[in-house]
């Protein structure tokens, strides 16, 4: 009895019906960019300032740091688009001698990023805060301030992209274009463009263009 339940079991799998037809897909990548020119300039600039103690440092560090925030409002620029990005203190020390070593004094460094949202103005608000005291530029970012808006335009024409090489490929097999059944991004938008020097005098600043482009994956259905 107990072989007999055994093979019922067996015939009713091998008998089953197939449920899951395999799909027949066709998988194409869109692309798309859009350039444009950026408006707006990310600047890193600072005041690096040295004294005999930590307390005589940072009193020299404020006193030339204030003078370069000042001057860098009266450019134009809103407090907003001011940030301290970085402040440190750090003690020096004379290692090139044998022994141990001497404590020489203390450096301090404060570091403001600077939001200008008129790339003209950038030469001038770089002299007046170099005229001001500042010592320390790490550089310039350029960037697109409507970035989104921009790339939401490419990832439209990404996808239409997309569906053209999808209808053609489709024609070229004889069969026609379903329905879509998945859609991926990748990649990443274009990075700002980074400009590190720094300026003694009123020099033409050149941002150029940045192109933001959108890659998708869209699978299609071929019924």
């Amino acid at each position: 009895m107990q072989t007999s339940r055994i093979l019922i079991v067996s015939l009713g799998v091998l008998l089953a019906p197939a449920t899951h037809a395999a799909e027949r897909l066709i998988t194409v990548i869109g692309q798309a960019t859009v350039s444009v020119a950026p408006d707006t300039a990310i600047m890193r600039i600072g005041v690096t300032s040295h004294g005999a103690s930590a307390r005589e440092a940072s009193d020299a560090n404020a006193k030339q740091m204030t003078g370069v925030m000042n001057a860098i409002k009266n450019s134009g620029v809103n407090a907003r688009d001011l940030q301290t990005s970085q402040l440190s203190i750090q003690p020096q020390y004379d290692a090139g001698k044998p022994g141990p070593a001497r404590l020489l004094g203390f450096q301090v460094t404060n570091q403001l990023t600077v939001k200008i949202h008129d790339i003209e103005k950038v030469p001038a608000v770089l002299d007046r805060a170099i005229a001001a005291g500042a010592n320390e530029m790490s550089g310039i970012e350029f960037v697109v301030s409507e970035q989104s808006k921009l790339l939401d335009q490419a990832r439209d024409e990404a996808i239409a992209d997309a569906r053209r090489k999808a209808e053609l490929y489709a024609k070229a097999a004889g069969a026609k274009l379903g329905r879509v059944v998945s859609i991926s991004e990748e990649g990443a938008p274009a990075p700002p463009h980074p400009v590190a020097t720094m300026r003694a005098a009123a020099v033409p600043v050149a941002p150029g263009e940045q192109t933001l482009r959108a890659t998708v994956s869209v699978s299609y259905e071929l019924p």
